[in-house]
């Protein structure tokens, strides 16, 4: 995994994924002045999230689409979307969930977690139910948190029976998607 961490970006979509990268990193700092330090630790908090598909070497498009997909969750936060956007939330959720369950996919697979790699003749079923199912799971640690943030940091923290059960849908039903689009499509590059 180093090594393709390492290795220069060869082709326009993967400058264009390590220009998302560094474009992260310049949020920190926009929010951090712009806004205040708690928002500049919103950003920061998916960093490591941004340099992950270096690691597993996945293709350039989706590596871009991840990449944007983190920085859209993230500043939806700072600019407060989330509440003043209706059906904002449920679509972040949709979208997010889907791309982030993909790549823990991936990771698992790459990790030697999931036998048989990233569509290494796996049945098609393997992604849809894997993908899925970390989508759910990731959706349920993700209001887990929020519900975490209401009770011991901030009221302010928008906690609601309907919009729990309603994000952990949209999130579920996002990464249900994004194993059907795995099970037919190459996500990773042949290395």
């Amino acid at each position: 995994m180093i090594e393709r961490f390492l290795r220069p970006p060869a082709t326009p979509g993967e400058w264009i994924a390590d220009a998302v990268r560094v474009l992260g990193v310049v949020s920190v700092f926009v929010a951090g002045f712009g806004w205040d330090l708690t928002d500049a630790g919103i950003i920061a908090i998916g960093l490591p999230a941004l340099v992950l598909p270096r690691f597993l070497g996945v293709r350039a498009g989706f590596d871009i689409l991840y990449g944007i997909s983190v920085l859209v969750a993230s500043w939806s936060n700072v600019l407060g979307l989330y509440r003043s956007v209706p059906g904002w939330d449920l679509l972040v959720h949709f979208e997010c969930t889907g791309v982030l369950a993909l790549m823990l996919f991936v990771l698992a697979a790459r990790t030697g977690v999931v036998p048989g790699g990233v569509g290494a003749g796996q049945p098609a079923r393997v992604p849809i139910v894997l993908v899925g199912m970390t989508g759910l799971a990731i959706s349920a640690v993700w209001e887990m948190i929020e519900w975490f943030g209401y009770t011991f940091v901030s009221d302010a923290i928008y906690v609601a029976y309907v919009d729990t059960i309603g994000d952990m849908a949209a999130g579920g039903l996002g990464a249900l998607l994004a194993g059907v689009i795995a099970s037919r499509m190459r996500v990773i590059e042949l290395s």
